[in-house]
């Protein structure tokens, strides 16, 4: 009811004229006549708040209700039935087989039989082919790898996104909260106002002046509610669960933090940096496979017959060897050669360049957290300088030692401090995830 207050307040400029033409005698009692007609929230379509969601919480809801994780499971499922096909092109073929052949003849011999049928069980076995088997199923398990560590960091990338989501969310709470008691502290100071003013110890400046930083502070709050508004909304989009209520906030595992050189060090173990290495490692094998080209083919061919019509009907089987020694084939090999040489010195360079670009992140993002911790502990220090002297100018105002301005004045450096304080301790915990991701490590325990 304090929210719908301060927001009418802002609005009733324009809803006050025709309240009073409906009865209310003045500006303020229109207000009230509003907020006393305002039918209430029906509670039958309130839904109960998801309460004491922490961080790991949410990110489990944000993995189920992803699609882009879902995408990358399906990935995987494609690359195994691409296994099953490369696996199954160096086994056997069997297959039975059934002609029916009708021709043109008298039928008297087995020449000019009218009818000649033939069923046979067909076997095929590839007995070389340039190793082109085994270089596709080589290649067909590093896009395994490849896929599953892409999906690795993409489930990384998510717990990045609903980190920043879940401390930016419990940042404006808390900064509602700050908002809040300063608003009470100003209402004191605008009540003990009046008293000196009563008393004729304060002039009716001062008393304006205050109410006026009294209003900033209330358009200030429904600025920041909306800024909650979006927050809670970008958690809902993310995990899937609505309404969330109350964050139940952990502390952060501080201690599994190492020194740079120790992010460096690791930074081949980043997923998508396995991810990349191991799409070199496909394109080395799709240059065998071009290869496979240059060297002869061999397969072995046999057939078992079960029925069989004319000369052939006493012959129950056969066998047939098969050598194909490519001689010419107007470059076409060669070219596909230096096509996947060019693939697999790309994905190389790409590897290389994804190195760099990770040890860049590592640094920046390990430059950044240890800016933000020394950047908490120095204002920490001027909060609590803040709020003493915001203690000392109260008392010495109290023995005309001090103006009014200069009390608010203090008050609003002691506002400006306590959130400053906050803006940074939360985007410190972000940016300590932001390390954890860059450098790969995903520790939530």
């Amino acid at each position: 009811m304090n929210i719908m207050k301060q927001t009418l307040h802002l609005l009733n400029g324009t809803l006050w004229l025709p309240l009073i033409l409906l009865g209310a005698p003045n500006h303020s009692e229109a207000t009230e006549h509003l907020l006393a007609a305002t039918p209430p929230i029906p509670t039958e379509t309130t839904r109960t708040p998801i309460d004491n969601l922490a961080l790991e919480d949410c990110y489990a809801s944000a993995l189920d209700y992803s699609q882009t994780i879902a995408i990358h499971k399906e990935r995987l499922s494609e690359i195994q039935g691409r296994f099953l096909q490369a696996f199954g092109s160096a086994l056997p073929r069997a297959s039975f087989e059934l002609t029916e052949k009708r021709q043109d003849g008298s039928g008297t011999s087995s020449f000019n039989l009218r009818e000649v049928p033939e069923y046979k069980l067909a076997l095929n076995q590839p007995l070389f082919t340039g190793f082109k088997e085994f270089a596709a199923l080589e290649g067909v398990k590093n896009q395994r790898l490849g896929q599953s560590a892409e999906r690795s960091r993409a489930e990384q990338l998510l717990f990045r996104n609903v980190a920043d989501a879940f401390y930016l969310l419990i940042e404006q709470r808390e900064d509602l909260k700050i908002l809040d008691a300063i608003r009470n502290t100003l209402v004191e100071r605008i009540e003990e106002l009046k008293e000196r003013q009563r008393l004729g110890r304060s002039r009716p400046s001062e008393l304006i002046a205050a109410q006026a930083h009294l209003r900033r502070i209330d358009a200030e709050y429904q600025r920041l509610l909306s800024q909650e508004w979006v927050a809670l909304h970008l958690m809902e989009f993310l995990t899937g669960r609505s309404p969330i209520g109350s964050l139940k906030e952990l502390p952060l595992p501080l201690t599994a933090l190492s020194d740079e050189s120790t992010y460096l060090a690791n930074v081949s173990q980043r997923a998508d940096i396995q991810a990349q290495e191991a799409a070199w490692h496909v394109a080395e094998q799709e240059i065998k496979i071009a290869q496979s080209g240059f060297w002869p083919h061999v397969s072995l061919e046999g057939s078992y017959y079960t029925r069989r019509a004319g000369v052939s009907s006493g012959i129950d089987w056969d066998t047939i060897l098969k050598v194909n020694v490519p001689i010419f084939q107007g470059g076409q090999v060669r070219g596909a050669v230096r096509e996947a040489s060019a693939r697999a010195r790309q994905a190389k360079r790409q590897l290389e360049q994804l190195k760099r670009e990770a040890t860049l992140d590592i640094r920046d993002a390990y430059a950044s957290w240890k800016a933000g911790v020394l950047k908490t502990e120095a204002l920490a220090q001027v909060m609590e300088a803040a709020e003493a002297n915001y203690q000392f100018q109260v008392e010495e105002y109290r023995l005309n030692l001090v103006n009014n301005l200069e009390v608010l004045q203090t008050l609003q450096a002691l506002q400006d401090a306590r959130r400053e304080y906050l803006h940074t301790q939360y985007e410190t915990k972000r940016l300590f995830w932001n390390l954890q991701i860059a450098a790969g490590d995903l520790r939530l325990q």
